[in-house]
């Protein structure tokens, strides 16, 4: 007596080849999907843009008018506020942000932290749910995010870009990855290990306005 198993075995290959597709078409919309994660709070009506962060952001090795927030706003042609206080770490932002930013109606916030939590080893799970607190309180306020990812080899601890990016994804802002790449690796552009000098910062603030500049338009509402 002969049995025959290859009605079967065509059947297996075909239900197989189906779930391998469907697998597939899930996957590549899951990932459309995630990639064109609206932002949040892309119209804001707030009356400031506010650039809150470190001595990165005060513009620490810099001479006057020189520090990112002051070439951005000229970039912009939009007055940017300077929030930025040398030393600060992601917790002493979150303890100063209802009075530097959520006092002063914000419409766009430049959130530029987490550099100074890594040269302190701080525990990297800290710092990033750190910033998201951040980012969120800065969104209950109606304001559009701007999160400025500092991820260079040179801080201890470094290494986080992924996790920016992912922060960046699940918080629903406007993310410029890695802004001192190549900065603080060249003696022309920084003024000391960790900070850049004039023309280190005027190739931040380009690199920030590039992903700032289609969100100024209609960050208050207007075409």
């Amino acid at each position: 007596m002969t049995i025959n198993f290859s009605p079967r075995r065509g059947v297996s290959r075909t239900v197989m080849a189906l779930v391998v597709a469907v697998v597939a078409v899930i996957v590549a919309l899951g990932m459309r999907w995630f990639a064109a994660a609206p932002l949040v709070n892309q119209h804001s009506t707030g009356s400031s843009i506010i650039a809150f962060g470190d001595s990165i952001t005060a513009g620490s090795g810099a001479g006057r008018g020189e520090d990112y927030p002051s070439q951005l706003s000229r970039m912009a042609d939009v007055e940017i506020l300077n929030r930025g206080v040398p030393g600060d770490t992601t917790a002493g932002g979150l303890a100063r942000l209802e009075r530097d930013v959520l006092g002063s109606d914000p419409r766009i916030v430049i959130v530029c932290l987490g550099g100074n939590d890594m040269l302190q080893r701080m525990e990297p799970d800290t710092t990033f749910a750190n910033l998201e607190k951040i980012i969120r309180r800065i969104q209950s306020s109606g304001a559009l995010v701007v999160l400025v990812a500092v991820d260079g080899g040179f801080l201890v601890g470094g290494g986080h870009g992924k996790r920016f990016r992912e922060l960046a994804r699940q918080t629903g802002v406007v993310f410029v990855p890695d802004v001192l790449a190549g900065i603080l690796t060249s003696p022309k552009l920084k003024a000391d290990q960790i900070h850049p000098n004039g023309k280190g910062y005027t190739i931040m603030a380009e690199r920030i306005y590039k992903a700032l500049k289609p969100h100024l338009p209609s960050a208050d509402g207007k075409p």
